[in-house]
């Protein structure tokens, strides 16, 4: 098993340096950048020129043409001053010259940076986990992003575990009473469940319970209430519950649907192979050999593949849940970071929750193992 992890583990260079190529090369053909957003911002705020002044950048970012849309009246030192400091360009000075590169000085001139460059350089800083600053926040991304997790966290964790608390027994239940009418209707529902796009629920839920038209028995937006710092600690945990109820819900019925027939399905497979007929030859209680034998083959599938679902949870679904109920998370995060032209956050977050993906995929062949000691990975391979 060693060896396998060890394998597992050299692919992850080679496939994380894929993904970030890919993603870097078409880049370089999405037209706009940082520059033409700062531009943009010009044009409606006269004073963006001081707020820049103090916003550093880091990262790799688009090469800009010559010339920029909305750049009319703006002095060409400006804009190279800005393609300078989000890493378009670099001072390039004359042998000899002894002062401090700039642009004003006469031996120095403005060189553009190639994207080949540029994409090495990142990388370099990746691998030392430096993943910059924020073009337009003007903090790390590394705090940004935990700044956004309590909010993915809560999304992506309580629908996972309460997927997992209901589906499980429901499917087992289905599974012993296949073509009963409790797994008639119960399957009727799970579809429906399964047909309901997870904004168009989180709007009922937000309409009905949140003060839309009937009730308003949850809060609209946040995790927490103002004040929340001062609360006694059994009003905080409560505080917490009562803001997540919503938005947890709406997230989950999706999950809830697949993790239920997956289960269903497992189940059935393994009643009907010959040891659960031995098993109860035997003169086992049902009980025993649901639970003592069916149990530990048919949740191969599906508790090994919680280190997936949460990942997916956390990291895929939430941008929708997240503004309806006005939660800043990660979703919002990198939607906006999309939106800005914000590479830094876009590429550091990517290289991040990239890496983070393919280590829970050796996490979730160990569990299989965990799961089943008869599959053997090194074995196979």
């Amino acid at each position: 098993m060693g060896a396998y992890i060890f394998r597992r583990l050299l692919l992850v260079i080679p496939t994380l340096f894929g993904v970030m190529l890919i993603n870097f090369a078409l880049t370089q053909f999405v037209p706009g950048g940082p520059v033409e957003q700062v531009l943009a911002r010009l044009e409606g705020e006269g004073d963006a020129i001081q707020n820049l002044a103090g916003t550093e950048g880091g990262g790799i970012q688009e090469e800009q043409g010559a010339g920029y849309v909305g750049a009319r009246g703006l002095p060409p030192e400006f804009l190279a001053k800005l393609e300078i400091q989000f890493g378009f360009s670099r001072i390039v000075c004359a042998e000899g010259f002894t002062g401090e590169p700039s642009l004003d000085a006469p031996d120095c001139v403005k060189e553009a940076i190639p994207a080949v460059e540029r994409f090495m350089i990142m990388m370099g800083n990746y691998l030392s986990f430096d993943f910059g600053e924020s073009y337009f926040r003007s903090i790390s991304v590394v705090d940004l992003v935990l700044e956004k997790m309590p909010v993915s966290i809560t999304l992506g964790l309580w629908s996972t575990l309460i997927a997992y608390l209901i589906s499980i027994p429901l499917g087992i239940r289905k599974a012993v009473r296949d073509g009963s009418s409790f797994d008639t209707w119960t399957s009727g529902i799970i579809i429906a469940a399964y047909a309901i796009p997870g904004f168009l629920f989180a709007i009922l839920l937000m309409v009905v319970f949140a003060g839309g038209s009937y009730f308003q028995w949850f809060p609209l937006r946040g995790l927490t209430s103002d004040g929340w710092e001062t609360f006694p600690w059994y009003q905080k945990i409560t505080d917490y519950l009562w803001h997540i109820v919503l938005p947890v819900t709406a997230q989950l019925i999706s999950a809830f649907a697949t993790l239920t027939l997956l289960t269903k399905n497992s189940f059935l497979d393994e009643i009907k192979k010959q040891y659960v007929m031995t098993a109860r030859a035997k003169g086992l209680s049902e009980a025993r050999v649901l639970y003592g034998h069916v149990f530990r083959n048919a949740m191969l599938i599906v508790i090994a593949g919680f280190p997936g679902l949460f990942l997916g949870v956390f990291f895929g679904s939430s941008l929708i849940i997240e503004f309806i109920f006005s939660l800043d998370g990660l979703g919002q995060l990198g939607y906006r970071a999309a939106v800005e032209r914000d590479y830094p956050v876009i590429f550091g977050t990517l290289f991040a929750f990239g890496l983070i993906g393919l280590i829970v995929g050796i996490i979730s062949d160990l569990m299989y193992v965990l799961v089943d000691p008869r599959i053997d990975f090194e074995r196979r391979g």
